[in-house]
């Protein structure tokens, strides 16, 4: 009998030795040209600039287009990888306890940041005397967005029929049937192998597309980018810049002051998991829509060691309900149309506004204008206090505000995904911080790629392909030191709750 050799274990890359990308390969440069042009053509050609939405608009269709069926796959087969509704319910509860607990606190902190800076105080507006018809195709679109209230929202969770959620894009909606489907496959045990499978194969081809519409995001940030300052440069004055800068202020203290300690006990730094996605918040930031980089950040976040199964039911889930950026937006956008109008609001009123607004942010997720628009179907529930008119004021400026909506929704959803994945026990530490580390390593275009040919995660036939997709993301794309070729094929320990 020979003697047993030991494993040598995983074998990495030696990275002083690899070649790296050429920065022109990389999406985030061509992302920043496009941005970078679209702050000339504003600046300097500002009626050329305000012409120029279409491209983003066609940018953010694009990808729209997918991100329902999209949605619906990965919660499906995250579901029925997780084997029993046991498992099921103990990851849902986790998700939704983190969600509410961290827009609470978004929603504290705009309401605390607001009080305190008072950037509406002074202006001296005047409910009966006030021209707020800028704001009249807003409080309408409120109007049938915000229905019967609670009971409305509660009703529009369910579709008409089951087709009628996807021709919608309502989000909420396709989450409800995803998981209704999947906990109906996981009662199937072995029959739903083949139903995984099908709807498998269908989300990487969902990521193929996604892979091919990328090719616009430097188009689409351009126009996005050129629109806002060509169209809304000169709404930047006095207290509507300073209502923009305390936003965006809060917007940095919730991101580094409440969500920096959380990842600190997750066991990450948030400075290096805002590097791992800098080219996605670079895409957010052009397009004011954290949509458009949906399908990426699921597959960044199961490179990074989260399971196929988490990040399928977490990432969709927080598109939903944990719309960060949007809360801080609703109750800051409240309370300054309430200073700029000298209405003294209780603090009582307050917390009901904060509670209120819990709950009508859920249903931002698939509203066209998400931000503003829930923003008026909260006011209009307190309109006897807040006058609704006020809406206009925040109206012009509120291209500038999106993208912060939008960058810190994306940061919030990702670090949640990470946080409840090591709450389960199922977080590769190990993995996580060797990504984190050298983010180069992680090429998203080729994970793609491999997903959309078969060869990357989830294409077992078996119920637990979740399983396998951990251990087979991390077969992280990266460049060879010798020829230069991209492999995607790094065996590397993904052994879950290492």
């Amino acid at each position: 009998m020979s003697s047993p050799t030991a494993d040598p274990g995983p074998q990495k890359v030696d990275r002083s030795q690899r070649k790296r990308t050429p920065i022109w390969k990389h999406l985030y440069f061509w992302v920043l040209i496009g941005i970078s042009a679209g702050i000339l053509v504003g600046l300097l050609l500002p009626e050329v600039g305000a012409q120029m939405q279409w491209l983003a608009t066609l940018f953010i269709n694009l990808v729209k287009v997918v991100i329902a069926p999209v949605i619906f796959a990965t919660v499906v087969v995250g579901i029925a990888g997780l084997g029993n509704l046991a498992k099921v319910g103990g990851l849902a509860l986790r998700t939704v306890i983190y969600f509410n607990a961290t827009t609470v606190v978004a929603l504290g902190l705009g309401l605390i940041t607001i009080n305190l800076i008072a950037p509406g105080a002074g202006l001296g507006y005047d409910r009966d005397t006030f021209d707020g018809s800028a704001a009249n195709e807003t409080i309408e679109s409120a109007g049938g967005a915000a229905g019967g209230g609670f009971t409305d929202f509660i009703l529009n969770l369910v579709p008409s029929s089951f087709a009628s959620a996807f021709v919608d894009g309502q989000l909420l909606q396709v989450l409800l049937l995803a998981i209704l489907v999947g906990v109906a496959i996981t009662m199937l045990g072995e029959r739903g192998k083949s139903v995984v499978y099908a709807l498998d194969s269908f989300a990487k081809v969902m990521f193929g597309v996604i892979k091919l519409v990328m090719w616009v995001a430097p188009v689409g940030a351009f126009g996005g980018i050129a629109y806002t300052i060509g169209e809304h440069g000169s709404a930047i004055l006095g207290s509507l810049a300073q209502f923009m800068v305390t936003f965006w202020l809060t917007c940095l203290l919730f991101i580094f002051v409440c969500l920096g300690p959380i990842c600190r006990l997750a066991g990450f730094s948030i400075l290096k998991y805002l590097r791992y996605i800098k080219d996605e918040l670079l895409i957010v930031l052009g397009t004011s829509s954290s949509e458009t980089v949906l399908p990426r950040m699921m597959t960044k976040l199961e490179a990074a060691g989260t399971p196929k199964h988490v990040v399928g039911l977490t990432i969709p889930t927080g598109y939903s309900f944990n719309l960060d950026g949007t809360a801080i937006y609703m109750t800051m956008g409240a309370m300054f149309i309430a200073q700029a109008f000298g209405v003294d609001v209780p603090l009582t009123t307050q917390i009901g506004l904060l509670l209120f607004m819990l709950i009508s942010s859920n249903g931002a997720a698939g509203v066209s204008g998400a931000g503003l628009v829930t923003l008026a179907a909260s006011i209009a529930a307190f309109d006897h206090i807040i006058p609704l008119v006020g809406l206009a004021l925040i109206v012009g400026i509120d291209r500038f505000m999106s993208e912060g909506r939008a960058l810190t929704n994306l940061t919030g959803n990702g670090i949640g995904t990470l946080v409840i994945a090591r709450w389960t026990g199922e977080l590769d530490r190990d993995r996580l911080e060797d990504v984190l580390n050298d983010p180069g390593q992680v090429d998203v275009d080729e994970l793609m790629k491999a997903e959309a040919q078969g060869n990357g995660p989830g294409s077992g036939t078996a119920l637990d392909a979740s399983t396998e997709a951990s251990e087979r993301k991390a077969a992280v794309a990266t460049v060879d030191s010798g020829d230069g070729e991209v492999q995607a094929g790094r065996d590397l320990e993904s052994g879950p709750g290492r």
